[in-house]
């Protein structure tokens, strides 16, 4: 099977359900990997929309709830459905959704979920076959558990940022882009919901799932935690590479024609030295690195510097593509710093059928990422379209009637 080709088997969730009340990318975030597998996920709203809906950029610059791309990235292949759930006499008709569904994924702020009578565990006793999956910024206990949090907060609490940034420390750490904390948390959230459902099918019992994007980001600092414990050092960022106790040299190399390739020149390997200083020579630019004497690692790490020196002027000489190219046919690890725009013309990327293109109401065809997962037993979700605000409410008056749900969804 190529990667091209669409598996017999259906989705593996196929046939769950799943209510979302998220108002954070961690929470949106979880809800689209499990609809990508399959499973039916209902976003629950409240009038007006969640609050992602509001975070552009938007479509053609209109700031319009249902022209959020970052609300379309994290909520396609979902349905939506209103329902003012802060409002308690409207929980009887989000007890009726919960009681068809699986799985709840669930971001509210402890104190706040206690007092609009919310909490997972008030939840979990009325549906005890149900899986929710808590994601909050500090978990369902503990003495910041109805703290506010933020991207920038989370990466600055669970240590990341110490690492992030340049050599120049006398400036301040410089924040990652995206929500990396959120999406840190959802991984968690994931796994966490996946060996639930595998508890539920020994015991019959649902359970919460509590996830702290806290927890998650401090889980998430590399080299740090094992440099502090052992040898006591603390680690230092750096431009473009790993942080570390003591400064490296860089690994960014500029090209002949404007552009950048990263490559870790490591003097350890032998074979990766034979193979470098044979790419470099079969441009005449090796110069006196063919000695012999360079093979042996000590008078690498002697001339280390002369050596990375030489490596810049090697790169200057050559442009981006194929610096990568070359590197890679030399069985070195070297890429190119792509800018996010670049990817759309990845041939990778493009090769193995990445980005799908899906008729969107209104707009017509936009480019989204394809499926994280590549099954060879079972197919994955094709794409869809985030739904418009709304736009399944008749699932839920139909649920509340008692009457068949409309073809669009299970519920």
């Amino acid at each position: 099977m190529t990667s091209q080709t669409a598996p017999a088997g259906a989705p593996p969730l196929q046939g769950l359900r799943v209510v979302e009340l998220a108002e954070t990318v961690a929470g949106e975030f979880e809800g689209r990997l499990l609809a990508e597998l399959g499973a039916e996920v209902l976003k629950v709203e409240r009038p007006g929309g969640s609050p992602t809906r509001a975070v552009g950029p938007f479509v053609q610059g209109r700031p319009d709830p249902d022209a959020s791309l970052n609300f379309w990235y994290y909520n396609s292949n979902k349905l939506s459905v209103i329902l003012d759930y802060a409002d308690p006499a409207r929980h009887a008709e989000l007890d009726a959704l919960l009681a068809a569904a699986d799985i709840l994924i669930w971001t509210f702020q402890p104190g706040e979920a206690r007092a609009l009578g919310l909490s997972p565990e008030a939840i979990s006793a009325r549906h005890p076959r149900l899986i929710i999956a808590a994601v909050t910024a500090f978990g369902l206990s503990g003495p910041w558990a109805d703290y506010s949090s933020s991207e920038l907060v989370a990466m600055a609490l669970g240590g990341p940022l110490f690492s992030c940034g340049y050599d120049d420390h006398s400036i301040p750490p410089i924040m990652p882009g995206g929500p990396q904390s959120s999406h840190c948390a959802t991984s968690f959230a994931h796994v966490g919901v996946m060996l639930a459902l595998i508890e539920r099918d020994k015991t019959g019992q649902g359970q919460i799932v509590d996830v702290s994007m806290h927890d998650a980001t401090a889980m998430n600092i590399e080299n740090a935690n094992p440099y502090w414990f052992y040898p006591r050092a603390p680690v230092y960022r750096q431009t473009c590479r790993h942080a570390q106790p003591k400064a490296t040299e860089a690994s960014h190399f500029l090209c002949a024609d404007g552009g950048y390739v990263y490559y870790t020149l490591v003097l350890s390997e032998q074979r990766a030295w034979k193979a470098l200083v044979a790419w470099m020579d079969s441009k005449d630019l090796a110069a006196h690195l063919t000695d012999p004497k360079f093979l042996n690692l000590d008078e690498r790490q002697k001339h280390y510097g002369e050596i990375h020196s030489m490596l810049e002027c090697f790169f200057l000489l050559i442009d981006t593509q194929d610096a990568c190219r070359e590197g890679q046919e030399a069985g070195l690890p070297i890429g190119a710093i792509n800018a996010p725009e670049d990817l759309f013309d990845d041939p990778h990327l493009r090769a193995r059928g990445f980005f799908q293109s899906v008729e969107t109401p209104g707009v017509g065809a936009v480019r989204y990422p394809g499926p994280i997962y590549r099954f060879s037993a079972f197919a994955t979700q094709p794409r869809a379209p985030a739904p418009a605000l709304g736009a399944d409410q008749p699932i839920l008056s139909a649920l509340l009637e008692g009457k068949a749900t409309p073809a669009q969804g299970r519920f």
